[in-house]
């Protein structure tokens, strides 16, 4: 991709993205996620119902009238974004792939945390950590981000939760807001990393996918291809074993995500390249 596309894709998705943080997800990022904890702002003089256990004593008796400590919430916050790159995500049976998807949510979420003047952090992955840009403020910032997302090539195709997992812990040593954003099909056991890493920071899974992956089509004999071994073999589609086979399998992938999430005390969220991710991440910003 010349420079030149480069810039004007960056530039449609920071119209559509930037337009929809700044109109919709500004408030809602802001009540949902807190800051992580109270911290000093003044001292003014006690008013009717105030908390006595707030009172400065030390101001209190240098002036001979009660005065009261005032605390506001500590505001700032740092965004963290894995994002699925492995070869899985270039999939689309309508107008876009799941990537397109994915570099979308990103990039809302990264410009509604700079509305609220947080840090963004990114970490792309396959099957191992690609590129990690660390937490840093700023639009140029997030743009450079952006580009990253649409540009990037990684070196594997294929897909690892649980180093990304990993990574995270061992890479945010305070706590953070952390988005985890893939299709979750992948063989590996990631349970333990979920655990540890949701006790330290804020984390929810997006699970993005594609309504035609979740069966197979009655075709006959097709060659199909894995898009992260690249290994190719004949499908007979017309088995119904073979069907209910895959079928079953794509259903525990899911199950297991779900339950994983939940029973760590992460937060979830489903999407469909067919649905609208605006309403998804509206919905789920009200619910917590």
């Amino acid at each position: 991709m010349d420079t030149k596309e480069l810039l004007k894709k960056v530039r449609k998705i920071e119209i559509k993205t930037r337009r929809l943080s700044d109109n919709l997800f500004g408030g809602e990022y802001h009540s949902a996620f807190k800051g992580r904890g109270m911290t000093f702002s003044e001292v003014r003089q006690y008013q009717f119902g105030d908390d006595v256990r707030n009172i400065d004593w030390n101001v209190t008796a240098r002036y001979n009238e009660p005065f009261v400590k005032v605390f506001e919430e500590e505001r700032e916050l740092t965004l963290m974004l894995l994002v699925d790159i492995s070869a899985s995500e270039i999939f689309g049976s309508t107008e876009q792939f799941k990537n397109e998807i994915i570099t979308e949510i990103a990039a809302t979420l990264a410009f509604s945390a700079l509305q609220n003047n947080d840090k963004i952090g990114i970490a792309l992955f396959t099957d191992q950590i690609e590129l990690y840009i660390p937490p840093k403020k700023g639009k140029s910032h997030v743009l450079r981000i952006i580009r990253e997302l649409i540009e990037f090539q990684p070196k594997s195709k294929k897909t690892n939760i649980e180093q990304a997992l990993k990574f995270l812990s061992n890479v945010m040593k305070k706590k953070a807001i952390a988005f985890v954003i893939s299709d979750f099909i992948t063989e590996e056991n990631y349970e333990s990393s979920l655990k540890i890493a949701a006790k330290k920071h804020d984390l929810t899974g997006i699970r993005i996918y594609d309504q035609r992956e979740e069966q197979i089509p009655n075709l006959g004999v097709i060659q199909t291809e894995d898009e992260e071994t690249g290994e190719t073999i004949l499908v007979n589609t017309n088995s119904k074993k073979v069907r209910t086979s895959y079928s079953k399998y794509y259903l525990e992938k899911v199950s297991f995500f779900q339950e994983t999430f939940q029973k760590s005390g992460a937060g979830t969220m489903n999407c469909s390249v067919e649905e609208s991710y605006v309403k998804k991440l509206m919905g789920y910003f009200k619910r917590r």
